[in-house]
C-alpha cells in the first residue's frame, strides 16, 4: 500500500487516526466529514495515497471505480434519495487534505452553481 506518514487520511486508513468509518472496501474507506456541510457529507478515500482524483485516475483506474462505488453505496445506506459527490483539486478549489477524496453530499437541497 502507498502511504504518506504525514497524510491525515493515510492515517484514518491505517487506523491511526480517529474517524467515524461508515463503510469500506479492499481499495476505498468511507467516514463522516468532522465539518459537513450538508445533513449528510462522508468522504471516501482510496487506501493508497493519491494526492487528487486525476492523480489517482492516472495510476489506478480500478481504485477510481472503487471511491465511486463506495460513494454510491453510502449514499444509499443513508437513505439519500439525491446527493452530490464532489472531487476538488487544488487548494483554489479547496482541497485541504492532499490525498484523493469524494465528498457525498445529501439530505438538503444542493444548490447550481456551488460556491
Amino acid at each position: 500500500m502507498t502511504r504518506d506518514p504525514d497524510c491525515l487520511f493515510c492515517k484514518i486508513v491505517a487506523g491511526e487516526a480517529g474517524a467515524e468509518i461508515t463503510a469500506d472496501n479492499d481499495r476505498a474507506v468511507a467516514f463522516r466529514d468532522i465539518n459537513p456541510q450538508a445533513p449528510t457529507h462522508l468522504l471516501v478515500v482510496p487506501r493508497d495515497h493519491h494526492a487528487d482524483v486525476g492523480d489517482l485516475a492516472a495510476a489506478d483506474p480500478t481504485a477510481l471505480g472503487a471511491v465511486l462505488r463506495l460513494a454510491a453505496q453510502v449514499a444509499e445506506a443513508d437513505g439519500l434519495d439525491a446527493h452530490r459527490i464532489v472531487f476538488n483539486t487544488g487548494a483554489e478549489a479547496g482541497q485541504s487534505v492532499f490525498h484523493c477524496h469524494a465528498h457525498v453530499l445529501g439530505g438538503r437541497s444542493l444548490a447550481w452553481p456551488p460556491g
